[in-house]
């Protein structure tokens, strides 16, 4: 996973007022990697209130004041989409769902006073290109992913638009590389509002 693919899902995250912590900051290639390195990003909504309803499993921006803590996994391969074959030629992308990862992960979030014990454990959010568009698969992908445990999904076509939306052309982003790009790209007309505004009315359906 290189460092922009992260950003883009800090950002995602940031920019919706979540705080973000970084799992680790090295490559595993040569060995398998051990619980704690499973782990990509935590995030914690600091705006989360109690009596909230559950997120739909499509953390779209307007889902995210519901989601209260979760581990993300990133996952960038940007030349296709998550399905069945996928997961059985790559069995490692749903590795974080582990019992010792998760166990890891409960350990990184505090308690907060008020919960019990089990009570409002960190979700577990998958990061990936995208869903197929056509059924059964894009119904019988949802299903697997729900099967195995994944609490919610999040497309970075979804992430990438939103945050293109919330860049402003007038604003100097000097402390963010993937918002400043957006806003150099904006800038030079080679991303239109106007197609942005196209694209709104399929957000829902591009996931």
């Amino acid at each position: 996973m290189s460092a922009i693919d992260e950003g883009i899902v800090r950002e995602y995250f940031e920019q919706s007022g979540f705080l973000v912590r970084q799992g680790r900051k090295y490559q595993v290639q040569l060995r398998k990697k051990q619980s704690e390195e499973e782990i990509d990003l935590l995030v914690y909504n600091p705006g989360w209130k109690r009596a909230s309803r559950k997120p739909d499993y499509f953390l779209f921006p307007s889902e995210l004041p519901f989601l209260h803590r979760a581990v993300v996994a990133v996952k960038p391969w940007h030349t296709g989409v998550f399905s069945a074959a996928t997961l059985k030629g790559s069995p490692e992308i749903l590795r974080f769902l582990e019992d010792q990862v998760i166990k890891e992960v409960s350990c990184l979030f505090l308690a907060e006073e008020g919960s019990e014990l089990g009570e409002d454990e960190p979700s577990k959010i998958l990061v990936l290109p995208g869903l197929p568009t056509q059924e059964p698969y894009r119904s019988q992908s949802v299903a697997l992913l729900k099967e195995r445990g994944v609490d919610g999904i999040i497309s970075f076509r979804a992430m990438l638009m939103d945050l293109m939306d919330k860049t402003e052309v007038n604003r100097n982003y000097r402390k963010s590389d993937t918002l400043q790009v957006i806003r150099i790209l904006k800038n030079y007309d080679l991303l239109r509002d106007s197609q942005l505004d196209l694209l709104t009315g399929e957000r829902r359906s591009r996931i």
